[in-house]
């Protein structure tokens, strides 16, 4: 009887293993598709980004990361469409002539208008450093230049350290980084997956320090 009874059992335990790897399975594909259907809606809002069409602010922060990103900041504050400016993350040996050298704005950088941040050294430094300057002239508006594809980190980070100021997003797009076929390019992929996982990270990194 005990032989007879055994089989059984096994029969029955072998079942359950199989119905719990094909729930395991099922739940790693769920959570799979979950991640692909946000990065994919990630990817859409950065490839459908449009220059806004209101631009005035009460001030401007360019992010470092590029030179058009600085020649756009400066001519958006040429054309008055702010009274002041941010260059945020220049490199600490970098002189304004230099800046202004390898822009394609005849306005010179000069005090009384451009500051520089030679402090940060990534997007949570260069909002940091934002919120200061932001906090310290009692700006409540800012126009945000950056590259498209950094936008949405660019904002997750500075809305978690500035809530009240009005955030409007200007993107850059760079020479060359064709956004609206990206599914086709193979760097341009990668280069939107690893920023994807970035503003994961910064989004998961100000929901546990508002926790705290």
């Amino acid at each position: 009887m005990s032989a007879h009874t055994a089989r059984p059992a096994s029969g029955a335990v072998r079942k359950k293993r199989f119905g719990l790897r094909i729930a395991f399975v099922a739940v790693l594909l769920a959570l799979a598709g979950g991640v692909l259907g946000q990065f994919l809606y990630f990817a859409h809002q950065i490839s459908t980004a449009k220059v806004p069409s209101t631009v005035n602010a009460d001030a401007i922060v360019v992010l470092t990361g590029g030179q058009a990103r600085v020649s756009e900041g400066l001519r958006l504050l040429e054309e008055g469409h702010a009274d002041r400016l941010l260059i945020s993350g220049v490199h600490p040996g970098t002189t304004r002539e230099q800046l202004a050298a390898v822009t394609s704005s005849t306005m010179p950088l000069e005090k009384a208008s451009v500051d520089l941040d030679r402090v940060a050294l990534n997007t949570a430094g260069n909002a940091t450093e934002t919120a200061v300057w932001v906090q310290k002239n009692g700006f409540g508006s800012l126009l945000v230049v950056t590259s498209a594809y950094h936008i949405p980190r660019a904002k997750a980070e500075l809305s978690d350290v500035l809530p009240d100021v009005d955030l409007i997003a200007y993107p850059v797009f760079s020479k060359g980084l064709e956004l609206d076929t990206w599914y086709t390019k193979p760097a341009t992929i990668r280069l939107l997956m690893r920023e994807y996982v970035k503003y994961i990270l910064a989004r998961l990194r100000n929901t546990v320090r508002a926790m705290n």
